[in-house]
């Protein structure tokens, strides 16, 4: 899809208040775009919605849970009485969880798997068939993770959320081919956003002075939300049916593929230093 001018079109882009919900809304609507945005962060939604307006674009804002039917229904109605169907689905909104298996309950898992999985499902279930129904074309934006590439002791939920959300996006590109419309999974490496900060941590190695490092870390790392959106639009001129995004999430992509072995042996020699580094 040809993203170079959006005038006229309408994007829809999910968990929109903060992170690279809002940066690649904002990229959006620079580029003409009309956009219809959710999040549960009403403060943060408000102030993405004046920033569009700001660029002149017309905004349809709303507190959504996506992991909620009813919430992802009802919205979508209201939606679709305004446009026939949007040009473009960002499912975006997300929640990063830090555990092991073991150290996951059974709450938590349906907590990470209604936003991150169900929360996708939602999105194209109530606005694709509109898409295909209309006949025009259009694309789908999946954010996955560079977590879908490589899972890590960690990141057991996060991790077995974010290949569901990867496969979802191969099957339904698939699917969306004959109707025009272009698929593509997202996957950010390490990316500084407030999910560092809000992220819930369970286990007696998740301390708060395990986040303190995580987010010292990302922030010197410094590889913002408008850098992803930036190349979050250059997917999808492209057309790409998986976009890692930052250094880190293209070595793991590639690493994967040629030494699997080798990634799990990275992977469980980064845990035992985040590990003594917290003891110390």
């Amino acid at each position: 899809m040809d993203v170079r001018n959006l005038s006229g079109k309408t994007v829809l882009v999910t968990g929109a208040g903060s992170g690279i919900g809002k940066e690649t809304a904002l990229a959006f609507g620079r580029r003409g775009a009309n956009l219809v945005i959710c999040d549960l962060n009403e403060k943060g939604l408000a102030e993405t919605e004046h920033q569009l307006r700001e660029l002149g674009r017309d905004v349809f804002a709303r507190r959504v849970d996506v992991a909620s039917r009813r919430d992802m229904r009802e919205f979508a109605a209201a939606v679709h009485a305004q446009v026939d169907a949007v040009d473009i689905v960002m499912n975006n909104a997300g929640v990063g969880l830090g555990a092991s298996f073991l150290d996951t309950d059974l709450d938590d898992w349906d907590w990470i798997v209604g936003i991150n999985l169900r929360g996708v499902v939602h999105g194209c279930h109530f606005f694709l068939p509109p898409m295909v129904k209309r006949g025009q074309g259009g694309h789908v934006i999946n954010v996955a993770s560079a977590a879908a590439f490589a899972a890590t002791e960690v990141l057991s939920a996060y991790s077995t959320t974010k290949f569901a959300v990867l496969g979802l996006s191969e099957a339904l590109r698939d699917e969306m081919r004959k109707h025009r419309i272009g698929v593509t999974a997202i996957c950010p490496g390490i990316i500084n956003t407030p999910i560092t900060q809000t992220s819930p941590l369970r286990g007696a190695a998740m301390t708060e002075a395990a986040r303190k490092q995580m987010v010292e870390f990302y922030q010197r790392r410094n590889y913002g939300p408008e850098r992803v959106a930036k190349n979050v639009l250059k997917a999808v001129q492209r057309n790409r049916a998986v976009a890692p995004i930052s250094p880190e999430a293209w070595f793991i992509y590639y690493l994967k593929r040629a030494a699997p072995w080798l990634v799990a042996r990275l992977n469980r020699a980064s845990t035992r230093r985040m590990q003594r580094a917290i003891e110390a």
